[in-house]
């Protein structure tokens, strides 16, 4: 069985779509937050916030990756 080859083409642009999704979704939760009176809903999408701020770090890592790895490419 024949492997596929590394096609690394919409890297990019695929982990950019994830930090916007993740972004917006940060977004969304602290609009959340602001309107609930329920500590508990709060603590945890505060919690799940800052997942999210933790992906963000490894998705900025991994464009970074994709530069170095596109320029050593060309």
């Amino acid at each position: 069985m024949k492997s596929k080859p590394d096609d690394r083409s919409d890297n990019v642009e695929r982990i950019q779509e994830n930090i916007d999704n993740t972004m917006e979704n940060i977004h969304l939760a602290n609009e959340a937050i602001s309107k609930t009176d329920d500590e508990k809903t709060k603590k945890d999408l505060k919690c799940k916030n800052h997942r999210r701020e933790e992906a963000l770090d490894g998705f900025r890592s991994e464009i970074k990756d994709e530069a170095a790895h596109s320029k050593r490419c060309k």
